[in-house]
């Protein structure tokens, strides 16, 4: 037998075997591989890896030098700062658009941003009020019921800033607020409110001064001429001013002969003081007649909140207020006009009487009132109720066949 050449040699290793015997190697050399040699291998490049790190203390040279780095933040404008000039225009388109009723929820809007933004002030206050004068150009539109609304937030946000007008515009804007709010107030469901309305109505007619007879007159005289407008006649006014000043020919009559002209320069001395007297004087006459319009404003106002709150007397929780409310008017009933005096008499009479029935017994209708029971009990006393409940329920006998 030949020998075989193959005697002694291990015997052929597949390719998984030698992937093992690799294996095997690498985990021995691995094993017996110092530390240093393992720090010295590179880890693996993972996604983290790709961010950037924050820099070191000495990467940077200003903060290796001590110098405080600013920080970049994202910051957002919340405001836009307008300037005069702009403000001034705003107040000007709002003016136009607020006295027309269709817009003035939309431009009453933007004016309440004007103020909650602090840009009315004093230098621009005379435009504001303008604006507000637009809006109340119309006596009655601030209590119409799709405004009514608007008109109270619009005045409640004007008492905000009532600091930046003058002595005048507030006489004025007091006299807006007893009709935008106090009036408007009169129209809520909430007893609460409705009662602190009535107080301020009635603190407000105790410091009405008393009317005098100037004030009847002036009133009896605007309703004439008011009559005489709408009756489309016209009546030719005298200028007081031109009639006092004597003509050319009256002065030539009173100095014929010239000789004030030659006293005019001894006279010269006191022109300065009679100057400012004048004006003294004018400006007193003003003043006087601006706290006349005030004072008739005022009762005018108040006469239309006793007229809406009178309205409501039909709502039970209303009328003990009114009771009380249309006395105090009519106690105080000196400090108005005559035409005034004679519509609170009525408006009390009214009252005074539905006051009488309701301590009779009686609704403000005349009928007599009463309680759920009784009322029941008058409902269901010509009822015919059947002793078979829901067969023949009115009285009628449909069923006796049917039950034999």
């Amino acid at each position: 037998m030949a020998d075989d050449i193959f005697d002694g040699l291990p015997p052929p290793s597949t390719s998984h075997d030698a992937t093992a015997e690799r294996h095997r190697l690498s985990t021995s050399e691995r094993r017996h591989s110092s530390p240093s040699t393992l720090s010295a291998a590179p880890p693996p490049a993972l996604k983290g890896a790709l961010k950037r790190d924050k820099p070191l203390l000495g990467d940077n040279p200003a903060e290796s030098s001590g110098e405080a780095v600013p920080q970049r933040r994202l910051r957002f404008k919340t405001t836009v700062d307008a300037t005069e000039a702009q403000v001034i225009e705003a107040m000007k388109k709002i003016t136009t658009h607020i006295q027309i009723p269709s817009k003035f929820s939309k431009a009453s809007k933007l004016a309440i941003q004007l103020i909650q933004a602090g840009s009315v002030k004093p230098e621009n206050s005379a435009h504001f009020f303008a604006l507000l004068n637009a809006a109340m150009s119309s006596p009655t539109a601030c209590n119409e019921p799709s405004l009514r609304a608007d008109y109270h937030t619009l005045f409640s946000a004007v008492q905000d800033i009532n600091q930046c007008f003058s002595k005048q515009q507030k006489n004025i804007l007091a006299t807006w607020m007893i009709r935008a709010l106090v009036a408007n107030d009169l129209y809520t469901d909430d007893s609460f409110v409705y009662s602190k309305a009535a107080g301020k109505i009635k603190d407000a007619i105790s410091n009405l001064p008393p009317a005098t007879a100037d004030d009847d007159t002036e009133e009896t005289e605007a309703l004439a001429k008011a009559e005489t407008a709408k009756s489309g006649s016209i009546t030719d006014t005298v200028d007081s001013t031109s009639s006092a000043s004597p003509s050319e020919s009256d002065k030539q009559a009173l100095d014929p002969f010239g000789l004030d002209a030659l006293l005019l320069p001894a006279g010269k001395k006191d022109e300065k003081p009679r100057g400012k007297e004048a004006a003294a004087l004018n400006k007193k006459v003003e003043e006087e007649a601006e706290y006349k319009r005030f004072i008739k404003a005022q009762r005018e106002g108040l006469l239309l909140c006793l007229e809406i709150a009178a309205r409501r007397y039909k709502i039970p929780w209303c009328q003990t207020t009114i009771d009380i409310l249309a006395k105090h008017a009519f106690d105080h009933i000196n400090r108005f006009t005559l035409r005034q005096r004679e519509a609170i008499g009525r408006l009390w009479s009214s009252i005074k009487e539905q006051h009488v029935r309701r301590k009779q017994g009686k609704s403000i209708t005349g009928k007599l009132d009463m309680n759920a029971f009784e009322w029941l009990q008058e409902k269901y006393a010509h009822e015919k109720i059947s002793i078979r409940h829901s067969v023949g329920g009115s009285g009628e006998r449909r069923a006796q066949q049917w039950l034999g």
